[in-house]
């Protein structure tokens, strides 16, 4: 699919991966955005005055319902959704700052409002021929590290979910695709790793993964990562233990 006057939905437009979406994409389509008040929210509202914004925290299902039937009451056809909005806490079960409350938190944003938002904007985007769902995933998916057992847990979760949900909507016009990544520039990888993509590098992949055929979309250091794993487990999960 080209990605020329379409209308795209973004979660978590308002910082990192989200807002490089949304600064590539704005010129050429109708953008909303799905994202928590912040003050990044509000200046993306001063610079990009065509975006239409939902307020919601992904963390509270009440409230990602209520941006969704804003949506729906729009009455506007979804070309592509794309579920980018992510947490990643770092902490391990065994460390002193481990937050009980997180598990909840980083569940319900990476996966179960993911899961949600989907179904309930399923009409809107069964309105479009074709449409798209677009899942960004990490090649944490494939092989988790030591730390963030959490996360690495969700982006397992959405690999089999997507799977199972393109099987499901297979006799329709949707389309489920997923962008595996490696670690990306952004402020939430900040400190972290070496050899990172630059975000507007990730991003013109994407977009231009949306036109291919295929389910799959794998960005950088990942079209490695797969082939090894297949090849030599051991050697990948090695490798990703220290992420």
């Amino acid at each position: 699919m080209n990605t020329v006057d379409k209308h795209i939905v973004i979660t978590g437009g308002a910082s990192g991966l989200g807002l490089e979406l949304l600064r590539q994409l704005y010129k050429s389509n109708e953008i909303s955005i799905i994202a928590r008040p912040s003050s990044g929210l509000e200046k993306l509202r001063r610079t990009y005055e065509r975006v239409n914004i939902y307020e919601a925290d992904l963390a509270d299902l009440n409230s990602v319902g209520e941006a969704a039937d804003l949506l729906i009451k729009s009455e506007q056809k979804i070309d592509i959704l794309i579920n980018n909005a992510a947490v990643q806490y770092t902490p391990q079960f065994l460390d002193e700052d481990f937050r009980f409350e997180t598990i909840k938190r980083e569940i319900d944003i990476n996966f179960t409002s993911i899961c949600t938002l989907i179904y309930l904007l399923m009409p809107n985007l069964l309105q479009s021929s074709p449409s798209i769902i677009l899942n960004i995933n990490s090649g944490l998916a494939l092989v988790p590290k030591t730390s963030s057992a959490i996360y690495c847990a969700t982006k397992g979760a959405l690999n089999i979910f997507s799977q199972s949900l393109q099987n499901q909507l297979e006799n329709t016009n949707i389309d489920v695709k997923q962008v595996f990544l490696p670690l990306v520039d952004t402020a939430m990888t900040k400190g972290r790793g070496k050899g990172k993509l630059p975000v507007e590098k990730a991003v013109t992949d994407i977009i231009q993964g949306l036109s291919n055929s295929g389910n799959v979309i794998d960005i950088g250091k990942v079209k490695l990562l797969r082939p090894l794993q297949r090849l030599s487990p051991g050697i990948a999960q090695q490798i990703m233990k220290a992420g």
